[in-house]
């Protein structure tokens, strides 16, 4: 079955608040078995127009993976995520 991920992209721009979204995230991420395959680190823009902070988050399937975002965890820490950075997030369905 093909697993589903998140891809993100943000600018934070208040890092003390971002760190609050960290903490709040963990809980969904947790119930819906998120897998971070990449948070943050080094990168370098190849190609195009890209934000400072990159996020890959695994899941076992593209439904759970949208179940997550849905979900109420996710959205009371999307609200701390919002006032704390701006950014891009798309919820894909990749390779088995």
């Amino acid at each position: 079955m093909p697993k589903g991920y998140w891809i993100a992209h943000n600018d934070v721009k208040d890092p003390e608040i971002y760190k609050q979204y960290l903490a709040a995230n963990a809980a969904a991420f947790e119930k819906f078995g998120g897998k971070f395959v990449v948070r943050g680190g080094k990168y370098e823009t190849v190609q195009g127009n890209l934000r400072s902070r990159h996020v890959v988050v695994e899941f076992k399937d593209y439904e759970t993976a949208l179940a997550c975002y849905h979900s109420l965890e996710y959205q009371e820490a999307a609200k701390i995520r919002l006032q704390a950075s701006e950014g891009d997030l798309v919820i894909v369905e990749g390779p088995a």
